[in-house]
């Protein structure tokens, strides 16, 4: 298997191989990391990816959740994708490739693009992978791990591949809506998670610079929560509440199968 994986197509009520290259790009996409038969918030990708997907009805999308987890192998760690692709005949558009999970790390270091914000559709995962892939890779050239784009203003808004949040004192803090951010499964359930433990969280407009000395997280669905430990010159913190957090967060996961099929 290649890295980038076993392609099936959804189609006739069940997953058929796929033995070529798909043409054209994707339209809406989810991905999550699945360790030896465990995965957390899948029925959360699962809804984030119904939400965005247009002319599929809610019965052939539970199909399909259906036969995923029943396709997804209980063994080792791996990385599924879902995908829609609008432009494929109808009854045709729904895809599901098997991925071996990439190397993980428990921390990473951040860049941030100082131009304008490339993406067309930022708020729905799919349409911008390739780009944010770009973004990455830019940032690898440039001795870091993960780009941060910003918006207009110089604002943190997201991660390329990743949410970006931070701690101010005992606040937990991210991106506010005035910037462009993906609604990302694994922050909605570190804020809940500090909520949970008694902690305020706060979604507010800042610059990279007015997070200097701070305890910055890279969150994704892959890794969990990364510390950032470097973010160009400017000074960050270690690691404070970093490992119990990675602990809660870990307790949230549950057999595949057991996964709730219900979307509104």
């Amino acid at each position: 298997m290649s890295v980038t994986g076993d392609v099936y197509q959804f189609t006739g009520n069940d997953l058929i191989p796929v033995d070529h290259a798909i043409p054209g790009s994707l339209s809406v996409a989810d991905s999550w990391l699945v360790n030896e038969g465990m995965v957390r918030g899948l029925d959360r990708h699962f809804a984030r990816f119904a939400r965005s997907v247009i002319d599929i009805s809610r019965p052939e999308l539970l199909d399909f959740f259906d036969a995923v987890i029943a396709a997804t192998p209980l063994e080792e760690s791996w990385f599924p994708r879902i995908e829609f692709r609008h432009f494929q005949p109808i009854g045709q558009q729904l895809f599901f490739r098997i991925r071996p999970a990439p190397i993980r790390s428990p921390h990473c270091t951040l860049w941030s693009l100082n131009e304008p914000d490339p993406r067309n559709q930022p708020l729905v995962k799919g349409p911008d992978l390739s780009v944010c892939q770009k973004l990455r890779r830019q940032a690898n050239l440039h001795g870091a791990d993960e780009a941060v784009i910003l918006d207009a203003g110089g604002h943190v808004a997201d991660g390329a591949l990743s949410s970006i949040v931070w701690w101010e004192g005992d606040v937990l803090c991210g991106p506010d809506d005035s910037t462009d951010w993906l609604p990302s499964v694994t922050r909605s359930l570190v804020f809940e998670l500090a909520n949970q433990a008694g902690y305020e969280t706060r979604e507010v407009r800042k610059q990279p610079q007015d997070l200097a000395g701070l305890e910055i997280w890279s969150l994704s669905a892959l890794q969990g929560i990364r510390l950032v430990t470097a973010w160009g010159d400017m000074p960050v913190s270690g690691a404070k509440k970093l490992n119990s957090f990675r602990k809660r967060l870990e307790m949230l996961s549950g057999p595949v199968g057991d996964t709730p099929l219900e979307i509104s």
